[in-house]
């Protein structure tokens, strides 16, 4: 977990938002299809072909539950530790000399900053992963991150948006989320976050306390404030 700037209290009469808590792949950086070309790749060399419809399955998941969906699925005689430590060490070497962002990720990070909102990234991806990406989007944008292997249980369950909640000293529920899976939505729901669902690769429907949006570029700070209604 990494702090880069001070959180402010952004707590007024002009806005009831307290904080902005933001998934990292397929959210910010265009990734969810890197993992699936190196979980792929890996399987490949174990002998085994990822199906197609598999990877609506595993996006967005923590590590271990993805990896362990694989080995059940294929039946590749691997272990779960050296599966993802095999998978990390690949997309680590792919993301290497950066990552693309998401269309309206930089101009709404921008936007965040220099208003001075709370911000922290919220991933299941592990630390290492997390700090690689930082380079391209920029660790000064968030107050801190929090990592998927850095807490006993990650997305779906609420416990990563609810400890960003907590370290940056605001109400879950006047903190708005951005996510692009089910498994983020089901985490930032639980925690009590008012939710932003950015589709990657699967559709999410549209629910009560959930705001579902083609892009980022829909995404603006007076479009987040709107969000927190008390």
């Amino acid at each position: 977990m990494t702090s880069s700037v001070p959180a402010v209290d952004t707590r007024s009469a002009a806005s009831a938002l307290q904080a902005v808590l933001l998934d990292m792949d397929g959210t910010l950086v265009d990734t969810e299809g890197f993992w699936w070309e190196v979980e792929t790749a890996v399987f490949a060399e174990l002998g085994h072909q990822l199906l197609e419809e598999w990877r609506e399955v595993v996006v967005g998941g923590p590590m271990a539950r993805s990896a362990s969906f694989l080995i059940k699925a294929t039946g590749a005689k691997i272990a779960l530790a050296e599966l993802t430590a095999l998978l990390n060490t690949r997309f680590s070497q792919m993301i290497g000399q950066g990552v693309p962002l998401m269309p309206g990720a930089r101009r709404l990070l921008a936007e965040l900053a220099a208003h001075r909102v709370p911000t922290a990234l919220v991933s299941a991806s592990h630390r290492e992963i997390i700090d690689r990406v930082l380079h391209s989007l920029g660790p000064e944008h968030f107050t801190l991150t929090v990592a998927g292997d850095e807490l006993a249980r990650t997305k779906p369950h609420p416990d990563p948006y609810l400890l960003a909640a907590a370290r940056l000293g605001a109400d879950p529920a006047r903190c708005a989320v951005v996510e692009d899976t089910m498994t983020g939505v089901t985490a930032a729901e639980a925690a009590g976050c008012r939710v932003v669902a950015v589709p990657s690769v699967a559709p999410i429907p549209a629910a009560a306390g959930r705001t579902v949006v083609g892009s980022l570029e829909e995404v603006d700070l007076s479009f987040l404030r709107g969000l927190i209604k008390l």
